[in-house]
């Protein structure tokens, strides 16, 4: 893993899939370079349809928000 100029990470991985995956991918590549009106990559196609279907990044909340299911636990009081 490595930090991007952006402020973001790219981390590398290998991942075995399917040809018919690979055709879709393929497609999803053409539909963006159409939109783009540039080539694109299977890479940019796999990134490109990660981030549109990811939920926002909890780490985005404004400080002093604790996700719900940490703030639902219940308080462990008394010794042991």
């Amino acid at each position: 893993m490595h930090a991007l100029p952006d402020g973001e990470a790219e981390i590398s991985l290998v991942v075995r899939l399917p040809w018919e995956d690979v055709a879709r991918l393929g497609q999803e590549a053409g539909r963006l370079a159409t939109q783009m009106q540039r080539p694109v990559t299977l890479d940019e196609a796999v990134s490109y349809r990660l981030r549109s279907t990811r939920p926002p990044a909890s780490h985005a909340k404004p400080s002093g928000e604790q996700p719900a299911a940490v703030s639902a636990l219940p308080r462990i009081t008394g010794t042991a």
